[in-house]
């Protein structure tokens, strides 16, 4: 199957499946973007890299060179886990 053909079935199932302003979003553009905003999201809300990496069929190695980038403001509760570690 060709990219072309894909993405002809991906939009006409977009339209049929979601309101207007929804197909209009970004991440609607191409599927890979509503992989990469899940994937993102996981790690961002504390899921650890291996239960992330098995969803999304990846290694932890493709995972992390991937989507390292994108996790953020994680630091604090890092610290927080640490310092509870430390005290046990």
């Amino acid at each position: 199957m060709t990219d072309r053909a894909y993405l002809k079935v991906f939009h006409e199932a977009r339209a049929k499946a979601f309101t207007e302003a929804e197909a209009a979003s970004p991440l609607m553009e191409v599927p890979y973007a509503l992989r990469h905003a899940a994937v993102s999201t996981w790690l961002n809300a504390g899921v650890p890299a291996p239960q992330v990496a098995e969803w999304a069929g990846h290694s932890v190695d493709v995972l992390l060179r991937i989507y390292a980038k994108c996790v953020h403001g994680q630091q604090g509760e890092a610290m927080r886990r640490i310092s509870e570690a430390t005290k046990r």
